[in-house]
C-alpha cells in the first residue's frame, strides 16, 4: 500500500480503540488495512465519508430535524437534503430515511417543504408543535426516534443517528448490544458526549457542510426551514 503524504497517512498501529472513533473537520474517516494498522483517509475525498470502508450492511437513517436545523443555523448554511441523503447513504442499501419534526398545520410554506421531503425519499414521522406561554414552539420526537430506533432494529445493520440529543444514548446503546452499528452525525458543539461514547463513530457536520449545502444554482427549490418554526 502506498502511504506517501498525497495518499494515505498511518495514525496508528495499535489494537482496537474501546472508544469510538471521533471525526472532526480533519478527519473524516477511518478504516483498517490488511495488517491491522489504522489508517486516515484523504479529506479531500468525499467517497470516504461515514464509514463508507466499515461493513455497513444495509442501514436506516433517523433525523432529528429540530437538531440538524440548528446546527445548519449554527454553521450559517442551508441544508440541501438531496445531497444529504446522498452523503448519509453512501451507495450502501438503504431500508429508510426517516426525518422527524414538528409541524404547524397553518404553515402552508412547511407543508410545501414536507411535501418535497416525503416525494425524495424521506419517511415522515411529524408532530404538532405546542405553543408556550412566552410565545415559543417546540415538538419533543427523541420517544418516537428511540421507539423506531429499536423497533426496526431486526431490519438493519447500521443506523445513522442525526442528532446530538443525549436522550437517545439509551436507545443507541440497547440498538448496538443487538449487533447494530450506530453512526452519530451532528454540530460537536451540540453534541452530548455520552451520546459519543456509546456510538460507534461520530461526524462532525462542520467537517462536511460543504458537501451538504444548498448551492444558489441548485436546479429544484423548495421552502428552507428557516421560513418556519420547529
Amino acid at each position: 500500500m502506498n502511504k506517501s503524504k498525497n495518499s494515505l497517512k498511518k495514525i496508528n498501529n495499535s489494537s482496537h480503540p474501546t472508544k469510538p472513533q471521533q471525526y472532526d473537520s480533519h478527519i473524516f474517516s477511518i478504516k483498517e488495512n490488511n495488517h491491522g494498522e489504522e489508517i486516515e483517509l484523504p479529506e479531500d475525498n468525499p467517497e470516504m465519508f461515514l464509514g463508507r470502508n466499515a461493513n455497513r450492511g444495509r442501514i436506516a437513517i433517523f433525523i432529528d430535524g429540530s437538531n440538524l436545523f440548528y446546527a445548519a443555523l449554527q454553521l450559517g448554511i442551508e441544508i440541501d437534503y438531496a445531497k444529504l441523503l446522498v452523503l448519509l447513504t453512501q451507495g450502501s442499501k438503504l431500508l429508510r430515511a426517516f426525518f422527524y419534526t414538528g409541524v404547524d398545520r397553518a404553515n402552508d410554506k412547511q407543508q410545501v417543504f414536507l411535501l418535497w421531503m416525503r416525494r425524495n425519499g424521506y419517511r415522515l414521522v411529524t408532530k404538532d408543535v405546542v405553543q408556550f406561554p412566552d410565545g415559543s414552539k417546540k415538538a419533543n420526537l427523541d420517544v418516537e426516534i428511540a421507539v423506531d430506533m429499536l423497533n426496526l432494529a431486526p431490519y438493519y445493520d447500521t443506523a445513522i443517528l442525526v442528532s446530538g440529543d443525549g436522550d437517545l444514548a439509551y436507545a443507541v446503546n440497547t440498538v448496538s448490544y443487538k449487533g447494530v452499528r450506530v453512526e452519530v452525525v451532528s454540530l460537536r458543539s451540540m453534541t452530548s458526549d455520552t451520546l459519543i461514547n456509546v456510538a460507534d463513530c461520530f461526524i462532525d457536520i462542520d467537517g462536511i457542510k460543504q458537501y451538504i449545502q444548498k448551492d444558489s444554482q441548485s436546479e429544484y427549490s423548495y421552502p428552507e426551514l428557516s421560513n418556519f418554526s420547529l
